[in-house]
This record gives structure tokens, C-alpha cells and sequence, in this order.
């Protein structure tokens, strides 16, 4: 396997392109005066990765930069996009709430939208820590780098993050004027422009303002409102101020908003695969006895999803307001550096979705709308000499969520879910309707701090260790009305048969206050090697967790339809993570080649389960028993001349269920009438209509959703000296891309829900001088079609929805700076 990568690495190094601002570090920054002189062809690039500045090579862990410009000229403009960039991680999203932001296929539960868990992968705004990744889906704004941390950060960062944190950067007040301003046209409508400002108040007071807006046209066709949908439809707007009264003391004051309002996000037909369901109750069954209930009806659907062409008939809407305030004051006090940040961020989310995916109006009505403040507060002290370095931080952070839920059933639901005579009558289902009430309060504490110990000029020793503390209270109440708008109860059990017992099967009341709080302390040790001036060797072990969770979207019921309310509260991860590590730099430092292995093993890895042993198929969180993720990362670049460099990163990842016993079952083991309770599943007939469905599946060695075994980015850029318009410049030509081998996009891996690997190509041609850049673009230059994320539509009629990724784009750019 290791040879077989490396292999594929180095043909993917001499043999692919990239962007000169990209890289893992790939654009010069300034940097001390002597060593330029020593090497003045050094490529060097400062992060803040340890929390203070020092070069991407000098830190001892897997890190990938991206810097700003390179964000914008490869279109990657939010988290969404950067894993076409970073090979480890992974984003997948159906709309901003239900959005997984993974490395090395570890971060959140796949597919489970709930606010009763929190996320492994951090993401730091200018230090700002943002809770909930649908609150991190905003523009990329005026942003300076991006640094992917891999690996648990517990130790250095204020919220523990057990698979890694994305640190982004923005550009700061200078006490200089500049300003920049960008514009982009394309095809699909496509609209973007930016700007930014920066300049002095006085001689101890600087400001910055940015703004973004970001349209274009939908790429999926609805024939039902004769629109397209999935658009983009983004503004964003950052201000900070700078207070600065000598070198010792600085206070920044930021303030950011984001709105997104597109029509967004509807899927469109993909497959049907053979559940256990009656095959009269499986979807082309369903869909034809609908068809001859209503005469000259004749639903139908395309059945290519590369014809771009949907029918949904509910409200489609992904309103995401993003915001917030902070004071970040650096101070140096003795022999360090004292910093706090405090900070206040809001979320605010207005969805409409069709959650049946279908032009039938089956659930008619799907919204759950929510609304989020956090506060957050950071001290963190640093400390550096000849022999030792530390940080030593302390964090709080208090969180409330509010949703208010609504889902409906239609006109064609009684048809769809239910049998016999019952199915005739749309009375029974239509209007039925199931009304949410729900908060969470989540309050958290951290003392935190690492230590370098410089043993020798080569030789370092950095211990860390945290103390967290997490409180975490809910609340859930479900009540449900019929059509003609009547509280109904499902206790006690209504009689089989009736009209009660069908509505009782579809949605029930209930209500649930979960609560639980925890104490843990986690550590880390690193230990590295300077082996020549230009090698860095390293190995890590940290023991982490992820704190834990609480069920925010309803529980399971007992086999007598009442509350299971041990399934309230889900235990913490145990996290045991080994990492070892080279980074090298050759060619008189024109190139970098860094190697990364590692293994993370957990035990109660926080998962997506069904209910299924009490009989019910309502989703919840429970732990899944061990969990597993090795691989081996690679990142190589060149800057071989002032006119040509390159790049290519690439990841092998096999992360997988080592212990999942209690999972649900895909689709293909589902639907049918249940097995006998307490007695070895039998999973000898996936897809055979009628026969009994196992109560949970044992998927114990089964993949991690959404995570490909290979991955690779790469590019490169070559540019020549010309005079244009009697301009002075560089005419240049870019390309870069990313390939990514089959996944599945199903909690419990299915035959339906496997998504073939794909490999994008993106091309940039343009003129750039100073002050300006001139290029025009294509991405997804081979209109390769390819799946972002495929779905299980809900009842187990072996309908799988999803969306292709975008076609082909193109258009142009123009950049102005001074």
C-alpha cells in the first residue's frame, strides 16, 4: 500500500500543475532579512498554528495552508469547496445545517443533523471558535490563509477538537492605505465582487472594511416551479478597528455579516434499489397506484440525474443569517504575551425543504428553523526563550439553540404509507401534522497548555495536557395535530386498524429534557528531531475526546410505545491518536516533500443508530463501540524558477467501524416486517421484497461514510515576462485538480448509496502586473458529471435522491489592488 502511494505521489509530482499561490506553502512571505540573504530563493510561509508565528516547516504536525489568493483564483470561495484543495478533508453537505466537515473521515456523525453533539473538527475564525459548521458555511471573506490542522488540537486551541481544526486568517488594519476590488462574471449568470479597505484614523487607530456578494443561477431545473434551484445568492460584510498605542499593546475590534437567501436545496431523482419492503409498497408500485388513482396524472420523473431536472413541489428555501462581535487584545506582559479574546455569534436559520423528495405531495411541509447565540472568552499566555516556549490558556463558552419545527403530510401520503382501505383515503394523513419545540444550553470550561522544551539545538520534547468541563440540558416536545387541527395522543396504544393507530404510526408526541454533564483531562506528547538543517522529524501520541451529546431530535420508543430515555444522553469519545511525521526541504529549499502517518482509534465514537430493536426507524445518537482511521499523507511542491511551480498532495485514508453492532441497517436489510427479537440477525436477503428485515445490522468493519481511501490535489503554474498595452507583466497559465476514489454516502454503507470517484480539471489563463490581474477561468473544464451526495428517501421504498456536482463554468476576472 505505502509503495503503491508513494509511487502514485511522485508520478503526480513531476507530471501535474498548480497555482504559484497555493500550496502547503507555495507564496513567499516576508520573513527575517538574514536568512532571504542566506537563501533568497527560500519559500517560506508563517502560520499560527502553535499559536504563535513561525514557519509551516518549523511546526511538528500535518498541516496544509492555502493561502488567499490561491482561494480565489481555483473558485474555492467557502469551507464547502476547500477539500477540492486539501486531500484529508472531507465536506459534504445537503444545505448549510446538515453540513459534515471531516479529516481523515472523522469530525461529526454523517447525515445526522442535531445540535446535541458537538463537532471534532474545529473552525476558528481570527481566533473566534464557531460552534456549529452551519454557521461556518459563509464566504470566504477578505481572508488572508487558511491552515488545516490534522490530528487532535485539544491542547492549544480553547474548544478540544479530536480530529483537527481549519484556522482561517483574515487580512488586518494596516497603518498604510491599500485597497483592493475584484470582479467576476461567468456563465449560469454567475456574479461576484469583492472589496476591502485599509488605512489610518490617526497615528494609533487603523480600520478595515470588506464586503462580498456572490449570484448565480441554480444548476438543478425544477419542472414543478419552473425555476432553477440551488442557486447561490451570498453577501458578506467584515469591519474591524485597530486601537495600537506602541509595539506592546494592540486591541482589534471585528464585527461580520453574512446572509445567504437562495432557492436551495432540492435533489433530484438518482436510482431505486429492492428494499425488504412489499414490493407493492416499494416506490415504482407506489407511484403507479398513485398514477391510477388519479387519472391522467401519470407522474413521472427523469431518471438521469445528469438531465439536471427535478419536480419537487414543497417550498425550497436555505436563509442563513451569520454574524457576530469581537475584541481581540494582545498585550506583552513580562516576558510573554498575554491575549484575550471575547466574543459574541449569532446564527439564524430559515429553511423550507421537500424531505420526500419527490413531485408527490407526500410531505408536504418540512422547516425547522433555529436560532443561535454563543459567547465565547479565551485568555492564552505565551511564552518564548532560547530553551523554552509555552502557551497556557484558559477557555469558556456558552451556547442556546432554539428550534421550532414543522412537518406535514399531504394529500398523497395516505397512498404512500399506508394499506388497505386506508390507502384510499387521503383524510387520514393529510394535514397531520407534527409541531417541534426544542432548545439546547450548552456551557463549557477549559484550562489548556503546552510546553517546547528545546533539549538541544535539534532535539524538542512538547508535552500538553487540557482540563475540560461540558454541561449540556435540552429540551423536546413533539405535539401533533390531525387535519382538522386536533391535539392528538398515542397513549395508550390505539386500536390496530384504526385511523388513530395509522396517524400514531407516521408521527407520535412525545416530550424529553435530556441532561448530563462531564470532567475530562486529556494530554499529548510530541516529541521531534531537527535531523539536518532542512529535515524535521516527528511523533505524537495524544489521548483526546469529544465531549458528550445529548438526543435533541426526538427518542426511540420501548417495545410497550413508551420514551426510551436512557437514549437521552450519549458518552463522551475516547480518543487514542499516534502520528509520525517527516518534513524536508532540497534543491537549496525550492522543494518541500512532507510525509504523515497515523492512526486514530475511538471507543464510543458517537454515531448514527436507529431504533429499530424497539420498533421504530427514527434516527438518534448512540455510540458506536471502536472506530478506527489510519493512513498516510503526502505533500509535495516545487518552485523550480521565478517562472514555473508545482504541486501535488495526495492521502490514502482507510477509516472504518471496527465495533458497530447496534447500527442501522441500509437500505437493501430494511423495510420489511421485523425478525424475532433476541435472536442473530439474518442478513442473507438484502433486497428480497417481503422477506424480514433485521432490527439493527452489525456493519463492524464496514467504511466511514464519506471518506475515499485516495485522494489527491494538485496543480502548477508557469508564467513569461511580456509588455502589454505598454503594461509590464506576466502572462501566465494555471491548472489545477483534485481526484477522489468511490465513497458512500450512507451512515451505514449501502450497494445504492455508493458514489463513484471522480477527478476535476480546472484551467486559469491570464495577465497579471502591479496592482491588477486579468484572467479568464474554467472549472470542471471536462464536464465530468459526478455526485456530491446521494440520499435515502424516508419509508424504505428504495427511492436514493442526491446532487450532482456542478458541470462546467467558466468566465473572468479582474483584480485591482493598490
Amino acid at each position: 500500500m505505502i509503495a503503491r502511494f508513494l509511487l502514485l505521489v511522485s508520478v503526480a509530482s513531476t507530471s501535474f500543475i498548480t497555482p504559484a499561490a497555493f500550496a502547503q506553502d507555495t507564496t513567499p512571505q516576508p520573513v527575517d532579512p538574514a536568512a532571504e540573504t542566506q537563501n533568497p530563493r527560500s519559500d517560506v510561509i508563517v502560520v499560527t498554528a502553535r499559536r504563535r508565528q513561525e514557519t509551516a516547516q518549523e511546526v511538528p504536525l500535518a498541516i496544509s495552508v492555502v493561502r488567499g489568493d490561491s482561494i480565489e483564483a481555483t473558485g474555492n470561495f467557502n469551507i464547502v469547496k476547500l477539500q477540492q484543495l486539501a486531500p484529508t478533508l472531507q465536506v459534504y453537505t445537503t444545505n448549510p445545517r446538515n453540513t459534515s466537515v471531516n479529516i481523515r473521515g472523522l469530525g461529526v456523525p454523517f447525515g445526522l443533523t442535531s445540535d446535541g453533539f458537538e463537532q471534532g473538527v474545529g473552525i476558528y475564525v481570527d481566533d473566534v471558535y464557531n460552534s456549529r459548521v452551519a454557521a461556518a458555511t459563509f464566504d470566504f471573506l477578505d481572508v488572508a490563509q487558511v491552515e488545516v490542522l490534522r490530528g487532535p488540537q485539544g491542547t492549544l486551541y480553547g474548544k478540544n477538537t479530536t480530529a483537527g481544526a481549519i484556522n482561517i486568517t483574515t487580512n488586518q488594519p494596516t497603518f498604510h492605505f491599500e485597497g483592493r476590488a475584484e470582479l467576476t462574471v461567468g456563465n449560469l449568470n454567475l456574479k461576484q465582487a469583492k472589496a476591502a479597505i485599509s488605512g489610518p484614523l490617526s497615528d494609533t487607530v487603523a480600520v478595515r472594511i470588506a464586503m462580498a456578494s456572490t449570484s448565480r443561477r441554480g444548476t438543478l431545473f425544477n419542472t414543478n416551479s419552473d425555476r432553477w434551484i440551488n442557486e447561490q445568492d451570498n453577501l458578506g460584510l467584515r469591519g474591524q478597528l485597530l486601537f495600537q498605542p506602541g509595539d506592546d499593546f494592540s486591541i482589534t475590534l471585528s464585527g461580520d455579516y453574512s446572509k445567504q437567501d437562495p432557492e436551495c436545496c432540492g435533489t433530484a431523482f438518482v436510482r431505486v434499489g429492492r428494499t425488504q419492503r412489499a414490493l407493492t409498497r416499494q416506490y415504482d408500485a407506489l407511484v403507479a397506484a398513485i398514477n391510477a388513482a388519479n387519472p391522467g396524472r401519470n407522474y413521472a420523473v427523469s431518471r438521469n440525474v445528469y438531465d439536471r431536472r427535478t419536480d419537487l413541489d414543497s417550498s425550497l428555501n436555505a436563509g442563513n443569517k451569520i454574524g457576530g462581535v469581537s475584541a481581540k487584545i494582545k498585550w506583552d506582559v513580562g516576558p510573554g504575551t498575554l491575549t484575550s479574546v471575547t466574543a459574541w455569534r449569532f446564527w439564524d436559520w430559515k429553511p423550507e425543504n421537500d424531505r420526500d423528495f419527490t413531485g408527490l405531495s407526500i410531505v408536504s411541509k418540512s422547516q425547522n428553523p433555529s436560532q443561535q447565540d454563543q459567547y465565547s472568552q479565551e485568555f492564552r499566555y505565551n511564552y518564548e526563550s532560547q530553551q523554552i516556549d509555552f502557551v497556557l490558556g484558559l477557555f469558556g463558552f456558552k451556547q442556546r439553540i432554539d428550534t421550532q419545527g414543522t412537518e406535514q403530510q399531504g394529500a398523497d401520503a395516505s397512498r404512500w404509507s399506508l394499506t388497505g382501505a386506508q390507502a384510499t383515503d387521503p383524510a387520514i394523513l393529510q394535514g397531520l401534522t407534527a409541531s417541534n419545540t426544542q432548545y439546547l444550553k450548552a456551557d463549557s470550561a477549559a484550562l489548556f497548555g503546552q510546553v517546547s522544551w528545546k533539549v538541544t539545538d535539534a532535539l524538542t520534547i512538547q508535552p500538553g495536557a487540557r482540563i475540560n468541563y461540558d454541561k449540556k440540558s435540552g429540551y423536546y416536545q413533539r405535539v401533533v395535530t390531525n387535519g382538522a387541527g386536533e391535539v392528538i395522543s398515542c397513549t395508550p396504544t390505539p386500536a390496530a386498524g384504526s385511523t388513530l393507530a395509522a396517524q400514531c404510526g407516521v408521527y407520535q408526541p412525545q416530550i424529553s429534557a435530556p441532561s448530563d454533564s462531564a470532567w475530562n483531562f486529556t494530554y499529548d506528547f510530541n516529541i521531534n528531531y531537527k535531523v539536518a538543517r532542512d529535515i524535521l522529524a516527528y511523533a505524537t501520541y495524544a489521548k483526546s475526546f469529544k465531549t458528550l451529546g445529548i438526543n435533541q431530535n426526538g427518542l426511540p420508543l420501548n417495545a410497550d410505545n413508551t420514551v426510551n430515555y436512557d437514549a437521552g444522553t450519549v458518552k463522551p469519545e475516547g480518543v487514542n491518536h499516534y502520528e509520525i511525521g517527516l518534513k524536508t526541504q532540497f534543491f537549496d529549499r525550492r522543494a518541500t516533500f512532507n510525509l504523515t502517518a497515523f492512526r486514530t482509534d475511538i471507543s464510543n465514537f458517537q454515531a448514527t443508530v436507529n431504533g429499530g430493536q424497539f420498533g421504530t426507524v427514527r434516527g438518534y445518537l448512540a455510540n458506536a463501540e471502536k472506530v478506527r482511521s489510519r493512513g498516510i499523507e503526502a505533500d509535495f511542491k516545487i518552485v523550480a524558477s521565478d517562472r514555473f511551480t508545482a504541486y501535488a498532495n495526495g492521502a490514502y485514508t482507510d477509516a472504518q467501524y471496527k465495533k458497530f453492532t447496534n447500527a442501522p441497517c441500509p437500505p437493501e436489510l430494511s423495510g420489511g416486517t421485523l425478525q424475532p427479537a433476541n435472536v442473530p440477525a439474518d442478513y442473507s436477503q438484502p433486497g428480497v421484497p417481503g422477506a424480514f428485515s433485521p432490527r439493527q445490522c452489525d456493519i463492524s468493519g464496514a467504511g466511514l461514510p464519506g471518506v475515499s481511501k485516495w485522494a489527491f490535489s494538485y496543480g502548477a503554474e508557469i508564467n513569461q515576462p511580456v509588455t502589454l498595452l505598454a503594461k509590464e507583466g506576466q502572462v501566465y497559465f494555471g491548472v489545477d485538480g483534485n481526484y477522489r476514489s468511490r465513497w458512500n454516502s450512507n451512515a451505514s454503507p449501502s450497494i445504492y448509496t455508493s458514489v463513484k470517484g471522480y477527478a476535476l480539471t480546472n484551467f486559469r489563463a491570464g495577465f497579471r502586473g502591479e496592482g491588477f490581474d486579468i484572467f479568464g477561468w474554467v472549472r470542471n473544464a471536462l464536464d465530468v458529471d459526478y455526485i456530491e451526495t446521494l440520499q435515502v428517501a424516508p419509508g424504505n421504498t428504495g427511492l436514493i435522491a442526491g446532487q450532482p456536482g456542478d458541470p462546467q463554468t467558466w468566465g473572468g476576472t479582474i483584480k485591482f489592488s493598490f
